[in-house]
């Protein structure tokens, strides 16, 4: 993911914020087209992507801040969805995952949302990846998979037979087809045509504000 925040943002104009810490997602601060915004990205490299609890309060603390600063969010989603197991849930995932929704969701700074490859179950909610969400713009890549879960885990779970399997990797691989179809992405785009996008949508978010921000508390920031 480094590498990709390296060609969409202004290279090398961008800086991780708790680098060390819930290391499955990337909070950053970088300008695009030379203006500031904060990113929140899936880091696929760790765990596949998948939010664990100490990146979900990461990412969650992060938002808060940004939003108080009236810093544009743009969302980069690449994960497995919320990490699944006893483990994770005793570390507290669903407590800190709502914690990250809410964030997101109750942030009113300009939101802009690109999923890369795969945005699953509710890993894709608090990735800022749900339909009219107030976004700016909503972008994926064709042949992104999404869903529930992935068609493979689906499989498993089931125990579904190889006619019923075969379907569910088609309807997986379609996905990003039919949500744009109705809406739930504005537009697939050529990856090449990623920095592009994000920063004509960032210019029609910040050209369609009344007045210039001030860098100004508005809500509370949770520690």
């Amino acid at each position: 993911m480094g590498a990709v925040l390296n060609v969409v943002f202004d290279h090398p104009d961008w800086f991780e914020v708790q680098p060390r810490f819930g290391r499955a997602i990337i909070c950053g601060l970088a300008r695009l087209g030379g203006h500031p915004v904060a990113v929140v990205a899936n880091q696929p490299q760790v765990m596949a992507g998948s939010i664990d609890a100490d990146a979900a309060d990461e990412a969650a603390h992060f938002i808060m801040v940004a939003d108080s600063f009236h810093l544009p969010i743009v969302f980069l989603a690449d994960n497995s969805g919320m990490l699944p197991g006893s483990r994770s849930e005793q570390s507290g995932v669903l407590h800190s995952g709502a914690g990250m929704f809410a964030a997101q969701t109750a942030a009113t700074t300009l939101k802009l949302h690109l999923t890369l490859r795969k945005p699953y179950g509710f890993g894709s909610m608090a990735m800022s990846l749900l339909g009219f969400d107030a976004q700016v713009a909503t972008y994926a890549h064709p042949g992104a998979t999404m869903g529930a879960m992935s068609a493979a885990a689906l499989t498993r779970a089931t125990h579904a037979e190889d006619d019923l399997s075969n379907v569910l990797r088609e309807a997986e691989l379609e996905a990003s087809y039919r949500s744009a179809e109705h809406l739930g992405f504005d537009e697939l785009i050529d990856p090449r045509e990623t920095r592009d996008a994000l920063l004509a949508g960032l210019l029609r978010g910040l050209s369609s504000r009344q007045a210039a921000a001030e860098p100004v508390t508005r809500t509370a920031i949770l520690p």
